[in-house]
């Protein structure tokens, strides 16, 4: 377990016990055959993609998707020699960096394959590639018009391989499971013209986190969890959820205490009124962490295992709760903001839920100046 220096107030604890639980949980899910592609973009959805990632490959995880290059290049960078999937758009001028540093593209547009193979032609093994087809995400992918036109033509000959196809679904997570099953529909159809013209492709995914649950014929060569990994899932509630463990935890420390006499008002634009003496605790922890603004005057915190309310507006360093309900509390005392703390918790979804959003955007938003502070696998959880 990494040592908490008593020096920084703000962190994120991050449990690697929590991790290797959640990727136990996902495996349950798949047969033998289907393997883990780790979602690991958005900095591990603000977890810390090159201590998340190398963990996993620690837990037999082989293959890690992320959305940019740059992304791909910092955790080639830092050692990690598995298969690296960019998931997100390319372009021309980026060609060069992607094959120097050994990443595989996930081909969306055709545009992009002369360039592509240009590059690659003084490679001696072929330069492995995925398309991705588009089912009804809206976003990118292959058209089913262009794809069997692709397959024909001369350009995904020698020295580029098809490693892999997949697609990407909309609504796995939506009560009514009848467009996941359309795109199905169309994701089958594009797989039967890939065999009519005796093409192998190893590699075939589309699963997402929720569709790993909900849709068991996703689980193909592959599946894509993403939010799974990390403790959280966006299943509606007609869908037994697995028992996965939040892997990020944020803390802060009380930093000053003061108290308002009745009347008096805390922080930005007075949004707080002191309807009577009140005992305000000061945490080094605002907007700029990633502690969302709009949680001004909504959100608790958890204190000596209880909640205290936020009041006032979270300002970019700072936030204020009252504590006036709490016994003895002091300057340097735990503050738990997502977590558990005693009997209680609060979850990113809580959290979520406070600003009318999804778990994803709590936890991506955690800035790059909060620490984050890793305990191992073996430290328990």
């Amino acid at each position: 377990m990494t040592v908490i220096s008593t020096v920084v107030p703000t962190y994120a604890t991050i449990s690697l016990a929590a991790l290797a639980h959640n990727v136990s949980c996902i495996t349950e899910y798949l047969p033998p055959s289907c393997k883990i592609l780790a979602v690991v973009k958005a900095n591990a959805y603000g977890h810390g993609a090159i201590t998340v990632a190398h963990a996993l490959a620690k837990q037999g995880v082989e293959r890690f998707a992320v959305a940019s290059l740059a992304e791909g290049i910092e955790l080639r960078q830092a050692g990690l020699n598995a298969p690296i999937l960019i998931l997100g758009a390319l372009f021309e001028e980026q060609i060069p960096d992607l094959v120097a540093h050994r990443l595989t593209p996930v081909v969306s547009d055709v545009r992009i394959l002369p360039a592509l193979t240009k590059a690659v032609c003084a490679h001696q093994a072929p330069y492995q590639i995925h398309l991705k087809i588009e089912t009804g995400m809206g976003r990118l992918g292959l058209s089913t018009e262009e794809l069997p036109a692709l397959l024909d033509s001369q350009i995904l000959r020698s020295p580029l391989q098809i490693e892999g196809i997949m697609t990407h679904l909309a609504d796995a997570d939506g009560e009514d499971g009848t467009f996941t099953e359309r795109q199905l529909g169309v994701f089958h159809a594009m797989l039967e013209q890939i065999c009519l013209r005796g093409l192998t492709v190893p590699l075939v995914h589309a699963a997402n986190s929720a569709a790993i649950v909900r849709f068991p014929t996703t689980h193909f060569s592959l599946v894509r969890p993403g939010i799974m990994l990390y403790g959280y899932h966006s299943l509606p509630s007609s869908v037994p959820a697995p028992a996965l463990r939040p892997v990020l935890s944020l803390q802060t420390r009380i930093a000053k205490l003061r108290t308002i006499p009745q009347g008096g008002t805390v922080s930005y634009n007075r949004t707080f009124v002191a309807k009577r003496l009140t005992k305000i605790a000061v945490l080094p922890i605002g907007y700029a962490d990633g502690y969302n603004r709009l949680l001004s005057n909504r959100g608790t915190v958890l204190i000596q295992g209880k909640r205290a309310p936020i009041v006032g507006l979270v300002c970019m360093d700072m936030t204020m709760v009252d504590v006036t309900d709490l016994a003895s509390v002091q300057i340097d005392e735990a503050v738990t903001l997502i977590g558990q703390q005693g009997a209680e918790s609060i979850g990113a979804d809580e959290v979520a839920g406070l600003l009318g959003t999804i778990p994803y955007e709590v936890l991506c938003g955690i800035s790059s100046r909060v620490p984050r502070l890793y305990e191992s696998a073996a430290h328990g959880g």
